[in-house]
């Protein structure tokens, strides 16, 4: 499969950008044309300013992402091979995505698991189906989500992160919302106006506050208590000078729908 058949991209009229993994014979698995083409996604999303809002989802209705394709070239006689999700590739995946400085929806569309689960948290909101299930079943085929463990730990804390992992289960949509992996569980009939909902009320924002603020979160969320708050001091300084926060406070006292200028 070729790099641009690995990745449907649509954009609508309002800036919203939707990158559909595309591998639904494979559950949509990771593979180095999918990882490629989502990078390569990515980068064009996060240099056109025309794009406000990231979606990211899944072709078909049986998986958002299954992780990796251990049964599409990942496992073999004498080891697992040096491309194993294409380790570095993976690693850069995540790291675009949190720091794309738009906001990134992933919408469930069916299960995630694994490497899979990795992706949906590097987003910034989950949307799922309400009969998706979530787990990271690695360790029954003698296997580790190492590179998930760094988001995993910071969604839900050690105790959460250690049982999800050591006991590779699946959790219902409900309960992944529960424990903090995902933030709204819709009846399946209602995912696509959900989608569409929550992904245009993130589009209509002030792009330029949307990138200060999820640059802010993305580079102090692990900072200590002191050094973070300095940091978010001189960010809402930065803040304050935008164009858009001052038409942002014109058009409330205006009682108007502000219009943006992105800077």
């Amino acid at each position: 499969m070729r790099e641009a058949d690995a990745i449907i991209k649509s954009v609508t009229r309002h800036g919203i950008c939707t990158l559909t993994l595309n591998r639904p014979e494979r559950r949509n698995a990771l593979s180095p044309p999918l990882l490629a083409g989502l990078a390569e996604a990515l980068a064009a999303a996060r240099a056109d300013d025309a794009v406000r809002c990231v979606v990211l989802t899944g072709a078909g209705d049986r998986a958002f992402c299954a992780g990796g394709d251990l049964g599409g070239g990942m496992a073999g006689g004498g080891g697992l091979p040096a491309r194993i999700a294409d380790k570095a590739a993976y690693a850069d995946l995540l790291r675009a995505v949190m720091g794309l400085g738009k906001p990134t929806l992933a919408v469930l569309n069916g299960d995630a698991y694994g490497g899979g689960v990795g992706l949906m948290l590097a987003c910034h909101l989950v949307l799922a189906a309400d009969d998706v299930r979530v787990g990271l079943p690695e360790i029954k085929v003698g296997l580790w989500p190492m590179m998930v463990t760094a988001l995993l730990v910071r969604h839900v804390g050690r105790k959460t992160a250690a049982e999800l992992m050591l006991l590779g289960e699946k959790h219902s949509a409900a309960d992944a919302k529960a424990l903090g992996l995902i933030n709204r569980v819709v009846p399946r009939g209602e995912l696509a106006d959900a989608t569409a909902a929550l992904a245009g009320t993130l589009a209509s924002r002030s792009p330029a506050v949307m990138k200060l603020g999820l640059d802010a979160l993305h580079e102090t969320a692990d900072l200590p208590l002191d050094p973070a708050l300095d940091a978010l001091r001189d960010r809402l300084m930065l803040n304050t000078m935008l164009a858009d926060a001052a038409e942002g406070i014109t058009a409330f006292m205006q009682k108007r729908p502000p219009v943006w200028k992105g800077r």
